[in-house]
């Protein structure tokens, strides 16, 4: 992993802001921000015409707003999106310190993808789901990944690819991701403008904000 950044570097990175946007094929477009902080807390927000989606996670507890299904108050994630936001709140990725995480990794061999060389590593994640990655075999980076969740008894599979590639503080991280159920056509992908490291984030953003006091109380 030592070109992905090195543990020292990556380490000494405490936050992440990342700030871009999220394009479909339909040329639907939304603005994307996704703030992390060491270990586990994650805040992911979705922006259309001023209005914003907000899903986030405490390290303990998991939460969102969706004013797009028309709910303004926080309320608890659905147990798939909090498996699924748990995930996303490993700040360094399953692979580094994977077995403190309860991560297994094996290697499962090498492979081509659309002619880079690649080696494959297979994590099963605590939970239980698994991914692949296929990594660079001269940058050690993932330049895809597919994932397999079991989501109430059905398994579902996506893909994602990742690219443009860049150092941040000495840590390469990619600035586009593009997903996709595996088997369909249609994809989504994200690219970030930006990718901040080490800014202040208050930590009450990942905590859920307590609803306002009803009226008849003094």
């Amino acid at each position: 992993m030592k070109t992905v950044g090195g543990a020292d570097k990556i380490q000494a990175i405490r936050t992440l802001r990342r700030i871009g946007k999220l394009t479909g094929d339909d040329g639907f477009e939304a603005g994307v921000m996704e703030e992390s902080s060491r270990p586990n807390r994650v805040r992911q927000e979705f922006s259309i015409q001023g209005m914003a989606r907000i899903k986030a996670y405490d390290g303990a507890n998991g939460w969102k707003i969706d004013p797009f299904g028309g709910k303004k108050d926080p309320e608890a994630l659905s147990e798939e999106e909090l498996r699924s936001i748990v995930e996303d709140s490993d700040f360094d990725e399953p692979l580094i310190d994977y077995k403190q995480k309860g991560n297994k990794v094996e290697y499962a061999g090498t492979d081509q993808i659309e002619g880079t060389d690649v080696y494959k590593l297979r994590v099963t994640l605590k939970s239980g789901d698994t991914r692949t990655y296929y990594m660079d075999t001269d940058s050690y980076v993932p330049i895809k990944m597919d994932a397999k969740q079991i989501i109430r008894g059905t398994p579902q599979e996506t893909e994602t690819t990742l690219g443009d590639y860049k150092q941040v503080a000495g840590w390469f991280l990619p600035f586009s991701m593009e997903g996709r159920e595996k088997g369909s056509s249609g994809s989504q992908k994200i690219t970030f403008d930006k990718i901040e490291f080490n800014v202040p984030i208050d930590s009450t953003r990942y905590f859920r904000p307590k609803p306002p006091a009803s009226g008849g109380s003094r």
